[in-house]
C-alpha cells in the first residue's frame, strides 16, 4: 500500500470526510461571513467560500481533519480504550487536545486566527451549534473545533488579503 498520497488525493479525502460527517463548505463559508461581514461591507459568500477552499488546500489542515474525524468516528463506534473513549465521547471540558488540533489550523494564518477561533468557539453559530449537540448520539469532539478553526483561518486569510490590498 502506497502511504504517500498525492496532494489532490489528500485534499479530496479531507473534503469527502467533511461531507460524510454532515458538514458542507457552504456552512463553513457562513461562519466566515459571520466573523468578517462587519469588517468588509461588500463581503460575499463566494469570497468566504473561496477562502475556505484555500484553507482546505493546506496539508496541515488536511492532516488535522483526517486525524480528528478518525478519532471522533472511533469514539462513536466505541473502539477507543478507556478512559479515552469516555473523554472523547462526552467531550470532557478539561480535555484540550481537540483545541490543540484546532490551533494547528488557525496558526497557519497568524495570531488573528486565534482570536477568531476563540470568538467563534464561544458563540457556536450555525453548523457549530449542531456539531456541539451531544443529544444526537454522534461524536464531534474534534470536528466542531476543526470546523471552527477552518472558518477562523479563512477569516484570517481574508483579513490579511484586505490589509495587503490597502498597501
Amino acid at each position: 500500500m502506497d502511504i504517500h498520497f498525492q496532494r489532490d488525493e489528500l485534499e479530496q479525502k479531507a473534503r469527502e470526510l467533511l461531507k460524510q460527517r454532515g458538514v458542507t463548505i457552504d456552512e463553513i463559508a457562513d461562519l466566515v461571513y459571520y466573523l468578517q461581514s462587519s469588517y468588509h461591507k461588500d463581503l460575499t459568500l463566494e469570497e468566504c467560500k473561496y477562502n475556505v477552499d484555500r484553507v482546505l488546500a493546506k496539508r496541515e489542515v488536511q492532516h488535522a481533519l483526517l486525524t480528528g474525524i478518525e478519532l471522533d468516528a472511533l469514539a462513536e463506534e466505541k473502539k477507543l480504550s478507556e478512559p479515552l473513549q469516555t473523554i472523547i465521547e462526552t467531550d470532557e471540558s478539561l480535555y484540550g487536545v481537540d483545541e490543540i488540533v484546532a490551533f494547528s489550523i488557525v496558526n497557519v494564518y497568524g495570531s488573528i486566527g486565534f482570536t477568531n477561533y476563540g470568538f467563534i468557539d464561544k458563540q457556536k453559530p450555525g453548523v457549530l451549534k449542531r456539531l456541539n449537540d451531544q443529544s444526537t448520539g454522534e461524536v464531534h469532539t474534534f470536528l466542531d473545533d476543526i470546523v471552527g478553526a477552518i472558518a477562523a483561518a479563512a477569516s484570517s486569510r481574508l483579513a490579511h488579503a484586505s490589509v495587503d490590498e490597502e498597501f
